[in-house]
């Protein structure tokens, strides 16, 4: 069965490649432009992985990360996140938060389909 993955950026253009790269590899995948809307979208479509940005709008990487957290039925959920980013602070902050994994923009289409098996078998 496909896995479900949520992607959560504010660049359009970096939705719709994640889409294609990711669809290309076999995953179904669900989008939203910030955190405020990331949430919601995952109460809505339930996703088997949450993708998201850190730099964004009305509620930032961070603080989804922490939201969804504080959702038990999202408790399991891997997050990864998928950043121009890369300092060990805001890593760490992100693991803190409850991140599964990090990394870093831009992306190779085949590294994050392997991070993706690997966190969400």
């Amino acid at each position: 069965m496909s896995k479900l993955i949520l992607t959560v950026d504010d660049s359009a253009s970096m939705r719709m490649l994640l889409k294609a790269s990711l669809t290309a590899q076999g995953f179904t995948i669900e989008s939203a432009n910030d955190g405020v809307h990331g949430l919601e979208r995952m109460h809505e479509v339930k996703p088997d992985l949450l993708i998201t940005d850190i730099n964004m709008p009305k509620m930032d990487g961070f603080e989804l990360i922490e939201a969804v957290r504080a959702v038990p039925e999202f408790r399991g959920t891997p997050i990864l996140v998928l950043s121009t980013e890369f300092s060990d602070d805001k890593k760490a902050r992100a693991r803190n938060a409850g991140a599964t994994g990090w990394i870093t923009k831009p992306f190779d289409a085949t590294k994050l389909g392997t991070a993706i098996r690997r966190v969400c078998p």
